[in-house]
């Protein structure tokens, strides 16, 4: 009597009938889970954005160091290229920098040819990738030149003209073998070319050449031969028909123009219109072989430009001001001047000098050493002459 019975043993379903809830209680659950399924996905969504996919985040990051470099090379083209081979962006080879040059939107073709121009190897290996992408074939010369200088914007130095026109001559002659007996032909005619477009359409330049003109200016340039009149004649009517274009500065933005000039400063320019002549205070940049004058120094555009080449500079003597100093076309032509108008329209100036006044004797005469070095004369004349010499002299020995 004392030996108790054995505990009764309870059996649990593991699955077990749900149990039936109150309707005010199911409805107070169903809007906690909803709330927490919303809770969910709130957390998902910000958690994408702090911590985005990883491929994805990296593609952006490349994008953004992609058009940081593009940036660089415009301001600066060597520290561009630079930025984006250490990014792994471009690969360090003549070829790829090449292909960005020549496919890339957005590079300013200013900065393009003083890349190209550079005598250093990988700018010498990058501009001959550069005239590879072109192709010339089945283009008369004249076609081939409005392609090619369209790509980007001639540099004003003669020794980065010479490589990148011999750099051209070469790759016409590959693509149109028997055309020319060598590339110095290609080279002479081509620079020939350029010059006949500047004098058939410069307004300034009052005697025009005919085709006889052009046509005796280009004889016994195919190795001591003369090239096809008919040749000649289907070049000159097709400049003298539609003229060469040359791509401007990029942007609109002359800013970049003013990084490093040559000289800065304030000057009295003397007014060119009305009777009586006024003095107002400028603001001068010296760059390019151009003077750049603005209002004020914090201007972003000039409102004039006064481009030196062919100009020559020299002391002037003026009873109402001292220290003058006078740009001025030694033969007598109008200066390629040009006056910004307050609506952003460019104006042609019709003066044959210009007269500036310093604040010093010291200040003049710095100018006037800065300005003469910075006169040009036009480089394609000389390149043409040691061309054509070389040519003379190896057909005649």
């Amino acid at each position: 009597k004392f030996l108790k019975a054995p505990a009764k043993i309870e059996h649990h379903d593991p699955n077990p009938a749900p149990q039936k809830l109150p309707p005010r209680q199911k409805t107070a659950k169903c809007e906690l889970v909803d709330d927490i399924q919303k809770l969910r996905l709130e957390i998902d969504h910000t958690a994408s954005e702090v911590h985005p996919d990883n491929s994805q985040q990296t593609k952006n990051v490349a994008r953004r160091r992609f058009l940081r470099g593009k940036k660089k090379f415009n301001l600066s083209p060597k520290k561009g290229v630079q930025y984006l081979v250490e990014n792994g962006l471009l690969d360090h080879r003549g070829d790829s920098v090449a292909e960005f040059l020549y496919k890339e939107e957005g590079l300013n073709k200013t900065a393009i040819g003083n890349f190209l121009g550079e005598k250093e190897e990988l700018n010498l290996l990058t501009l001959k990738a550069f005239v590879g992408l072109h192709e010339f074939s089945d283009l008369n010369l004249v076609q081939a030149l409005r392609q090619f200088l369209w790509s980007f914007r001639l540099p004003g130095e003669a020794q980065k003209i010479d490589r990148m026109m011999e750099a051209f001559a070469t790759r016409y002659c590959e693509c149109n073998a028997g055309v020319f007996q060598s590339t110095d032909t290609c080279y002479i005619l081509s620079f020939s070319i350029v010059m006949l477009n500047t004098t058939l359409h410069n307004p300034n330049v009052k005697d025009k050449p005919n085709l006889q003109r052009f046509v005796s200016m280009n004889r016994e340039i195919n190795n001591g031969e003369d090239l096809p009149t008919e040749l000649l004649t289907k070049l000159y009517a097709s400049i003298r028909n539609e003229p060469l274009k040359f791509p401007e500065d990029d942007g609109n933005d002359l800013t970049l123009t003013f990084f490093n000039p040559d000289r800065e400063g304030w000057l009295l320019k003397m007014g060119q219109g009305g009777r009586v002549k006024t003095w107002k205070r400028r603001w001068f940049i010296l760059t390019d072989s151009c003077l750049y004058y603005f209002e004020y120094t914090t201007d972003k555009d000039p409102i004039g430009i006064i481009p030196l080449e062919d100009l020559c500079v020299r002391k002037l003597q003026d009873s109402s001001k001292p220290y003058c100093l006078e740009l001025y076309n030694p033969k007598g032509q109008k200066i390629k001047a040009c006056k910004m108008e307050s609506r952003g329209g460019v104006v042609q100036g019709k003066h044959q000098s210009y007269t500036l006044s310093a604040a010093s004797e010291d200040e003049r005469d710095s100018w006037m050493q800065a300005i003469s070095a910075s006169v040009t004369k036009n480089p394609l004349f000389d390149l043409v002459s040691v061309r054509k010499r070389k040519v003379i002299r190896s057909t005649s020995s």
